[in-house]
């Protein structure tokens, strides 16, 4: 080799190892100023340092908040800073007769909580009836679009391509055709759940279909995060429907075909949160579709008395730590019970603090889980920190098979909340997430008769059991507590 040509390689080395700097602190800067998680801040940092020009391009694909962003120019933040709660003329504590509709004294800081992170009333008659699994949701999700005059707004994460899915379409179609506004929005990673994807034979069938935040290659955005994991349908502005229940057979639990069936629980609502659930579609719906979309006008019910409700969305935008904050304050306030089921429990640090204090100042916390999950890995990673919870008095609770996927949160007979939230990270932090919460006694404590039927069917465990784990299964369950973040 020539002194010419060592000379250049030189010259190459020393500019690539220029631009890898430059490159590597534009990102792990960029990392360090917009992490909100000191440890995915470090992790990203880390990779960025330690992994020339490859870490800052695993970082632009994966790490960047595109939707955040995106959202900001949307103008999706038209709710920050406008009258919260009791400001606005509608909410149940301006009315009258406010001793029928009060809420409970010992409630009012979870009410004024969700009043400053949401900006919404807390409206009164509301209906909501509880609905079991997709054998008792999808024929009353059915009927209701069959019934459909004005117009029919679908959100979901999953939407599979069999035949329970095909009969979705089928009705959407048909509703179409006899002229009315009917718009499906699915979640760009969820619609692959099936090898071909749900959104052709919609299109085909002549539905507005709209997908979130699609992955692709160019321009590059393959977020595995960033997942809109809610489920929404709304009828004519009469009818709603929400819950964990995407749309697919595995949630026929009665249907012996099924090797795996999902239990799960949906709602179906009516009542003015209708409006409030229908402004989140539009914000999805115009993110996604870059068009607007009007909801029909609210059809009153014709009573006056009912649950208050309110719409609380959680995201990695705006909306960040929404959920986790009155769920926090709720368990907070909470006098003699608090009743959690969730399919995937790996709460925040803060979270767990909450439960163990309320544990320890009396109150019966009783959390209960799938004997059998359908990711083992968070499972395992769930079982790591069990011991802490155990130890400070919080009861945890196994159900038997079928894996449960139901999402329920009640507190003292009197609060709930419902809807899409698991209680772990990808749920509270990098998922879109949809909950409304409710208080109404009658509701609350049917909810708690549904728990505490489903607690005497369950295996409680004991801290012994925890402790007691071998070497190798507790060394299993640590490794993957510690991607925890990233389940």
């Amino acid at each position: 080799m020539t002194a010419g040509s060592v000379l250049l390689l030189e010259h190459w080395r020393s500019a690539l190892l220029a631009l890898w700097l430059a490159i590597a602190i534009g990102a792990a800067g960029h990392a360090l100023l917009t992490r909100r998680d000191p440890r995915a801040a470090w992790g990203w940092i880390a990779v960025c340092w330690l992994f020339p020009f490859a870490g800052p391009a695993l970082y632009f694909l994966f790490g960047i908040d595109r939707i955040r962003t995106r959202a900001r120019r949307l103008g999706m933040e038209s709710r920050l800073g406008s009258a919260s709660g009791p400001l606005h003329e509608q909410d149940v504590r301006n009315r009258a007769d406010k001793g029928a509709h009060a809420i409970p004294m010992w409630l009012e800081e979870v009410a004024r909580t969700a009043d400053r992170l949401t900006g919404l009333p807390l409206l009164d008659g509301n209906r909501l009836r509880l609905l079991h699994n997709g054998d008792e949701t999808y024929p009353r999700m059915l009927e209701a679009i069959a019934q459909a005059r004005q117009s029919i707004a679908l959100a979901t994460y999953i939407f599979d391509n069999d035949d329970l899915g095909r009969r979705f379409v089928d009705a959407l179609a048909a509703a179409a055709e006899r002229g009315v506004d009917v718009r499906v929005l699915i979640d760009g990673f969820g619609q692959h759940y099936s090898l071909v994807p749900m959104t052709r034979r919609l299109r085909r069938a002549g539905i507005a279909t709209a997908v979130f935040n699609r992955p692709r290659l160019l321009p590059p955005s393959l977020h595995l995060n960033l997942r809109n994991h809610r489920k929404l349908l709304l009828i004519d502005g009469e009818t709603g429907f929400t819950g964990g229940i995407n749309i697919g057979r595995r949630h026929l639990t009665r249907d012996a075909g099924i090797r795996r069936p999902a239990a799960d629980l949906h709602f179906e609502l009516q009542g003015p949160v209708l409006a409030q659930l229908a402004e989140v579609f539009a914000e999805d719906w115009r993110l996604s579709a870059n068009e607007n979309w009007t909801a029909p006008p609210l059809r009153a019910l014709p009573v006056e008395a009912g649950a208050a409700c309110r719409a609380i969305t959680d995201g990695p935008n705006e909306d960040y730590d929404h959920l986790s904050m009155v769920l926090q304050a709720a368990i907070s306030a909470a006098h003699r019970e608090v009743m959690v089921m969730t399919p995937y429990f790996l709460p925040p640090t803060a979270m767990v603090a909450e439960l163990q204090a309320a544990a320890l100042r009396g109150v019966r916390v009783d959390v209960i889980l799938p004997a059998r999950n359908n990711l083992p890995f968070v499972q395992w990673a769930s079982r790591h920190m069990l011991g802490e919870l155990l130890r400070h008095g919080v009861r945890i609770f196994e159900q038997p098979p079928p894996f449960n996927h139901s999402k329920l949160f009640a507190v003292d007979g009197v609060y709930a909340q419902i809807g899409s939230a698991n209680l772990d990270a990808r749920s509270l932090e990098l998922n879109f997430e949809l909950a409304v919460e409710v208080y109404e006694r009658a509701f609350a404590q049917s909810l708690g008769a549904h728990f505490t039927a489903v607690r005497a069917r369950s295996r409680e465990i004991t801290l012994d059991e925890i402790q007691n784990r071998s070497l190798p299964v507790r060394l299993r369950d640590a490794l993957c507590w510690l991607f925890s973040p990233y389940l």
